[in-house]
Formats: C-alpha cells, sequence, structure tokens
C-alpha cells in the first residue's frame, strides 16, 4: 500500500491561496522549493492542507532526524512551555540538566558547551572563541564551505550568495580549496594517504596571504550547502596534524552533520579527529530552535563574564527539546539505521545514475547523500536547470526533495533518520520515475 497519495498536479486548491497569501505578505527570499504548504507532518511523512501526503527527503535541512513530531519530543517542549519560556541568563532547571546531557554525550575531551539559538550564532561564537583564545585575527576556512548568513559565518564560508551584494566582509579570512573527488583536476584526491600535493598548495596559500595572525581555522566534515561534498578518506586527520604542528585551534562545524547523520553520532568519529571546537545545531532540538558551541575548558577559560550570551539561548522550552532528543537517541537505533539504510539507498541511487545520462555522481555517508545531475557526464558541466522541474514531478509523485550546491545542481537526500525499507523502497521508486522522464 503507498504511503505517498497526492491528488493532482500542484498546488492544490487550498494550497494555491495560502502559497498566494505568503507571497503577498512575506518578502519571497527563500530558495525555490515544491508548491505544497505543509500542514502536518509524522515521521517521514507530511500531509499538506490539500491532503495529500508525501515521503520526505528534505527533514527540514537537516533538523527532523528523530523524525517530525515524535510524540516524547512534543510532550517535552508542551510540559516546558507550561512552566517557564524564557529567563535570558538566568538559570534553570532544563538549561542545567541540558547542559550536562549534552557534554556526556560529546566526546569526552569537550567537557564544556554554551547554548545559543541558531547554528549562525554557533559559528560565530566560534569565530569569536578561536580569535579571544589566540589573540590573532586571520582565520582559515575553505571554498565551498557554508557556515551561516550572519556577517562573520557568510565571511567565512566560501560561497559566493551569502555574501554577494552586501559590501565588505570581515577581514582576515583565508580561504582554501576544498578536495572535491569527482571534480579533482589537481588530483589531490588521489595523492593520499599524504595528501603532499595538496598541503604544499596549502603551504602556498598561507605564505603568501597571512600576515602572521593565523589563529584558527573553520571547516565542515562533509560540505553541506556547497553540495554534499565529502573529502577524501584521511584528508580531514592530515588536515588537522597539519593545523597541530602550526599551534592553530580549529573548529568542526558539524551544525548539519551531527546527531547520527552520517552514520555516527558525531561525523568526527569517522577519523577519530580532535577539535579544539565543534559548533551544533539542528538535530540538536529537532525543530526546535537551538543550538551550542562546544569546545575544551581551555578554550572557554579565555572569556570574562558576559563575553559570550544570546537573547534565547537555553531558554526552558529550547532545552527541555535538548534532553528529549538525547533521551530518543538512547531509546532508538537512529544512528545505526542511518548507517544501514544509508548504505541501502546509496547503492540503489548509485545504480540509478547508471541509467541516467544526466545523474553524474551520487555520493554518501549515512543519511547524507548527494545527486549531482550534470548536462554531460564526460565534461561534468553543471546543470541546474534539471533541479526545479525534477522537485516538481517528484512532488507531484509524493517525494519532498531540495537542492544545494555551488552551482544550484545537487539533490539533497537527507530524510529522517527513523526511515523504514518500506518508505526507502517507495521513495526510490518515485526518484527513479522522476529520473526517467528527466530531459535537458
Amino acid at each position: 500500500m503507498s504511503i505517498a497519495k497526492v491528488k493532482g498536479p500542484l498546488p492544490g486548491p487550498k494550497g494555491k491561496v495560502l502559497l498566494e497569501k505568503w507571497h503577498k505578505y512575506e518578502a519571497d527570499a527563500v530558495g525555490f522549493q515544491a508548491p505544497v504548504v505543509w500542514d502536518h507532518a509524522q515521521g517521514c511523512v507530511v500531509t499538506d492542507v490539500d491532503g495529500n501526503t508525501y515521503l520526505d527527503w528534505t527533514c527540514g535541512v537537516l533538523v527532523t532526524n528523530v523524525g517530525h513530531c515524535h510524540p516524547h519530543l512534543v510532550a517535552a517542549a508542551q510540559k516546558a512551555t507550561t512552566r517557564l519560556l524564557n529567563n535570558y541568563e538566568c538559570a534553570n532547571v532544563e538549561r542545567i540538566e541540558a547542559a550536562e546531557r549534552l557534554v556526556k554525550a560529546l566526546p569526552p575531551h569537550l567537557d564544556k558547551c554554551f547554548f545559543l539559538s541558531t547554528g549562525s550564532e554557533a559559528t560565530e561564537a566560534a569565530a569569536r572563541l578561536m580569535k579571544r583564545k589566540t589573540g590573532k585575527f586571520e582565520i582559515l576556512s575553505f571554498e565551498c564551505g557554508f557556515h551561516g548568513r550572519t556577517l562573520h559565518g557568510a565571511s567565512m564560508g566560501g560561497m559566493a550568495g551569502p555574501k554577494r551584494n552586501y559590501g565588505p566582509t570581515v577581514p582576515g579570512i583565508i580561504r582554501a580549496p576544498f578536495p572535491n573527488p569527482y571534480r579533482d583536476p589537481n588530483g589531490w584526491c588521489k595523492d593520499g594517504p599524504d595528501f603532499k600535493r595538496y598541503f604544499e598548495f596549502l603551504d602556498g596559500i598561507i605564505a603568501a596571504n597571512s600576515t602572521g595572525s593565523l589563529g584558527g581555522a573553520i571547516l565542515e566534515p562533509y560540505q553541506g550547502a556547497g553540495g554534499f561534498i565529502f573529502p577524501p578518506k584521511g584528508w580531514l586527520k592530515k588536515l588537522e596534524e597539519w593545523l597541530r604542528k602550526r599551534g592553530m585551534l580549529y573548529t568542526l562545524d558539524e551544525v548539519q552533520a551531527s546527531y547520527g547523520r552520517t552514520g555516527k553520532m558525531w561525523a568526527l568519529e569517522h577519523e577519530n579527529l580532535k577539535p579544539d571546537i565543534v559548533t551544533i545545531g539542528k538535530a540538536i532540538g529537532c525543530g526546535v530552535p537551538v543550538s551550542a558551541v562546544a569546545a575544551t575548558s581551555d578554550v572557554f577559560s579565555c572569556l570574562s563574564k558576559g563575553e559570550l550570551s544570546s537573547t534565547l539561548g537555553g531558554n526552558p522550552v529550547a532545552s527541555a527539546a535538548v534532553c528529549a532528543v538525547l533521551d530518543i537517541y538512547e531509546r532508538e537505533p537512529l544512528v545505526a539505521n542511518s548507517a544501514k539504510m544509508g548504505a541501502y539507498m546509496l547503492k540503489r541511487l548509485k545504480q540509478m545514475a547508471t541509467k541516467c545520462k544526466y545523474l553524474g555522481d551520487v555520493r554518501g555517508m549515512g543519511l547524507i547523500i548527494g545527486l549531482e545531475f550534470v548536462k554531460d557526464k564526460k565534461t561534468k558541466t553543471p546543470a541546474p536547470e534539471l533541479i526545479k522541474p525534477l522537485i516538481v514531478d517528484c512532488a507531484n509523485h509524493g517525494l519532498l526533495i531540495g537542492s544545494v550546491g555551488m552551482f544550484g545542481n545537487v539533490v539533497r537526500v537527507a530524510p529522517p533518520l527513523v526511515i523504514t525499507k518500506a518508505e526507502a523502497d517507495e521513495s526510490l521508486a518515485i526518484m527513479e520515475g522522476a529520473l526517467s522522464r528527466l530531459k535537458l
């Protein structure tokens, strides 16, 4: 029996009216999405205002890892709202418990955390920590990286969109290439295990651009908004060694990579990385706005009272959500399911790529998979014009997808970690059908 059921071409009658109202009153500045007005959702299934049901590969942009509206999370948030909504910077029971629970769930060397509200706030805080601790103002970041849309986050990011036409960026950002196995003209990804040529090139970038005040680096374990780019195995560890030799602190931005998304609770576990700072967001609250920056006590020791704060950070409702989400991870095999179902879906999607002349690359780790579309598999010319029709076609058949990437030509495959084999099979069948109809 099909889970996804769409009555007719989208948008439906109620959805059409609401979308027109939305565009009339709110600035039309979000990215392209399927013409669907969500009404409610449970697990991996979304229902719109017209009663259509869809399987979800967007996961609220890597947020609802435990599934939409998990009953335990909903109950915890509801209970917290009846007692106390906010108490700026003051202690509350939920905040204290959330801090203890989060630190105990982190790798042992990260023994302190601080709560904020968004991923951008977390990366801003990480940049401040690196500068404050080292007394240096330069930060190394990477092309195609994404660290938020605030000024410092956008400046550290390696994508033009968040900063184009907004004037000068924060000074002191030195940017290097991020190795991309699918697009590797310099052969860096095949240069392991020491990646000698890559790090010689990186040495040259620093020599040419640093004023001698290089204190830290920030990077994602895989590049999310940049197109789900996974560096070659061993490169992250080699980079860590390179940073340590230069006495630099470094931040691993796990805002979207943590909480089991890659098949490990923390993406850093894949190569036993030990960053000084980790930024956490999205799945930490699974829909409730909350983020955190975690670090060693030594790093946090550089701050004086009042140097780090957030109006809504650590509020009781968000803190209750942090605890409830960790409860769910302790009770349910979400991380194992991510590894298992991710491997299954990756294999199936790679098989589809052999039949679709536009699907140039399928790459992933756990339940984070990228489908890169090109005009020709030999030239690898990006084909962003295929993405909007594909999003609409999939939605009309009951599958919600989104896109990412420097060129806007990568489809995100990131369902909630609770996805079952039946849901995976049905969603894969919808995608296979859509690929068969795809044309330039």
